[in-house]
């Protein structure tokens, strides 16, 4: 057999190896983070709630979720832990400015967009744009008014 005929069963070997070690790597991470979970810390479930630990067991972690609800989670349902200015921004709506002098992004973007005057490429034509859906006698008179010839006061076509 030659070199080339076991290129792609090596290279197949090679790229499972690299696979399993990073899905590896990854599990490992998960589970330093489960471990440094301390009664306190704000958390993420893999279904998505947020809650404060109240106790970690071996396996299971028992979870504040509001006033008078506890949980029991197993470990492997934390999706992570959360810092507690990430916690306290996404449950609580507390923003913690680490930044006071940086730019304030608006919520909507109107307000970057919007100008005090008017564009100069904007055309002079200030009449409303119906966007509405009109019923057949609607386009039907606009058409008649659109085909009748508009009335001027006779300079215009005397020249």
């Amino acid at each position: 057999m030659s070199l080339l005929t076991l290129l792609p069963f090596i290279v197949l070997i090679g790229a499972m190896f690299l696979m399993t070690r990073s899905a590896k790597k990854k599990q490992q991470q998960a589970v330093d983070m489960r471990n440094q979970m301390q009664p306190g810390s704000g958390i993420r479930t893999i279904g998505g709630m947020y809650a404060t630990v109240k106790e970690v067991n071996e396996d299971t972690v028992l979870v504040d979720a509001g006033p008078g609800v506890d949980l029991l989670f197993a470990k492997n349902a934390i999706g992570a832990v959360l810092t507690d200015d990430e916690y306290n921004r996404i449950v609580h709506g507390i923003e913690h400015d680490l930044k006071s002098d940086a730019d304030i992004v608006p919520d909507d973007a109107s307000s970057l967009t919007a100008t005090d005057e008017p564009a100069a490429d904007a055309p002079g034509d200030d009449k409303a744009v119906d966007l509405g859906k009109k019923d057949a006698a609607d386009e039907a008179a606009e058409a008649k008014t659109d085909a009748e010839p508009k009335k001027t006061d006779g300079d215009s076509e005397a020249k």
